[in-house]
């Protein structure tokens, strides 16, 4: 569902739980704590995707 370039990609039943916002280069907000899952060798998905967004937008300046 998308509503003035807001993205919910994820829900639970009829609760939001991921928000996106298509046009900035990185953002993403939870209702979870995807931090309790992430680990020194196995990073959650959300903060891998946080570090090649900081990377793709690092080479493009």
């Amino acid at each position: 569902m998308a509503t003035v370039g807001i993205v919910f990609s994820g829900t639970n039943k009829s609760r939001m739980e991921c928000l996106e916002l298509p046009d900035h280069p990185f953002f993403f907000a939870t209702q979870f704590h995807p931090e309790f899952k992430s680990r020194p060798t196995r990073p959650s998905p959300p903060y891998l995707g946080f570090v090649e967004a900081c990377r793709a937008n690092k080479r493009t300046k």
